[in-house]
């Protein structure tokens, strides 16, 4: 019985008490389809001290504010000076961490601090007639947020939807800020961002949920690989004089043994004695942690190689898996971040005070176009260079394309350095892809 106890206290890992009834073994014990509600301060202890959890929420977040966007306009200087607001905004930054927090708590919100030419409150509705200046933005999580206050009216046109967030407005030192704890801030003095929510369920879901086992599997891993790594390599010490020993006795020979095996490179020892070296077989422990990341990357639709931290932005030509990767950024920046920086825009142009006078943004021609995300390494390039310039030659020798038509694709305005720095919207980017892949591989198989 005291062994066993002495185990259940020795035993750190999600194992302690395995078979015994001790603890709560999360592997064990799982079953499929119990969801398991994480709290606010567990998601942030799991992103606090595991740093994959942190690529796995941050990275995504940098790779769609990374290298930011051009802003599409005939007016130079309007435009120019929108770009520049924004800079004094630090608008990158907070979108930045606005998704970050979206991705760790299911929401993320960036305050608006307006100015208006007539006294408001937090509970009214933004009137952009009345909006003088965009002074600050802040980007917080849902930690802030106590109550999402739905529009219930069923004969309402916004039946459904949040018209009014529940804010904790405490400071630091917990007191009250302008007399009160709580506001009701209404939902068009906020942008919310959110991408995962459950029918019937108004907030977000947070993504470390659904990936909760697979990051008690990674964390394991990560334990039984030092415990591997500690006990590689053992020394076994046999001597007939070990059983007339007591415990005492036993404890401090080991201790000794232990403390000049690890210093000496000499062993002096009796001749019936006997000392061995072990080591641990690792025989299969690689295909085990490949599937523990492979299936981490498949949970949260990034190549392990992005995890990892590869260099952003930069690719190879056997990395199909990562070009797919920046698709997906790209189209989570047109279909979630775009609406809201468009809405940012149009703020500023109805605000009185800040370039020049009201701006109705209807009536402009404008547009948000992202910067290209990555590109591809030099070996890369010139493979692509070269299929590119071998279907050319294809083109003109059929009649299908004339060689000025050719030289002014490849090397004019838009030359082929251009084509080559990928927003992901092409759409022969896929196939270009394939076809590098491809040849990559034959290669290899070449030698």
């Amino acid at each position: 019985m005291k062994s066993v106890e002495k185990a259940k206290v020795l035993r750190a890992d999600f194992m302690q008490g395995h078979g015994k009834g001790y603890g709560k073994d999360a592997l064990v014990r799982q079953q499929p389809g119990v969801r398991r509600r994480l709290t606010n301060q567990e998601l942030t202890d799991l992103y606090a001290t595991n740093a994959i959890v942190q690529n796995i929420i941050d990275i995504p977040a940098e790779d769609m504010t990374r290298n930011w966007f051009t802003l599409r306009m005939e007016d130079e200087k309007l435009k120019n000076d929108i770009m520049s607001k924004l800079s004094d905004l630090k608008a990158k930054e907070k979108f930045k961490k606005a998704r970050s927090y979206e991705r760790l708590y299911g929401d993320g919100f960036i305050s608006l601090g307006v100015t208006q030419s007539s006294p408001f409150k937090l509970s009214d509705p933004l009137d952009v007639q009345k909006l003088k200046r965009v002074d600050y933005i802040h980007a917080f999580s849902g930690k802030k947020v106590n109550e999402f206050i739905l529009n219930e009216d069923m004969f309402s046109p916004n039946y459904g939807q949040v018209e009014f967030f529940q804010v904790n407005r405490r400071s630091r030192l917990g007191q009250q800020i302008a007399g009160v704890t709580q506001d009701n801030v209404h939902a068009s003095r906020l942008i919310h961002d959110q991408t995962r929510r459950l029918e019937d369920e108004y907030r977000g879901q947070p993504l470390l949920e659904s990936l909760y086992d697979i990051i008690t599997v990674l964390d394991t891993s990560l334990w039984s690989v030092g415990q591997i790594l500690y006990d590689f390599a053992f020394k076994v010490y046999k001597s007939d004089s070990i059983v007339d020993m007591d415990a005492q006795e036993k404890y401090e020979l080991g201790m000794i043994m232990d403390y000049m095996f690890r210093t000496e490179a000499l062993a002096v020892i009796g001749k019936e004695e006997e000392l061995t070296k072990e080591t641990t077989n690792t025989t299969g422990i690689k295909d085990l942690l490949d599937y523990v990341w492979d299936y981490l990357s498949g949970a949260v639709r990034m190549p392990k190689t992005v995890i990892k931290g590869q260099e952003a932005g930069t690719i190879t030509g056997a990395q199909y898996d990562v070009m797919n990767y920046y698709s997906r950024i790209v189209a989570m920046q047109e279909n979630e971040l775009k609406p809201n920086l468009e809405r940012l825009i149009r703020l500023l142009l109805w605000s009185s005070d800040e370039l020049g006078g009201v701006i109705d943004p209807d009536s402009l021609e404008w547009e948000i176009k992202f910067n290209p995300l990555w590109h591809v390494d030099s070996k890369t390039d010139a493979e692509i260079r070269k299929l590119v310039a071998e279907t050319d030659q294809i083109y003109v020798t059929n009649g299908i394309l004339t060689v000025d038509e050719v030289r002014e694709a490849r090397f004019g305005q838009f030359g082929l350095t251009n084509e080559l720095k990928f927003s992901g919207d092409e759409a022969d980017l896929e196939r270009m892809a394939k076809e590098v892949y491809e040849a990559w591989k034959e290669r290899g198989k070449n030698g």
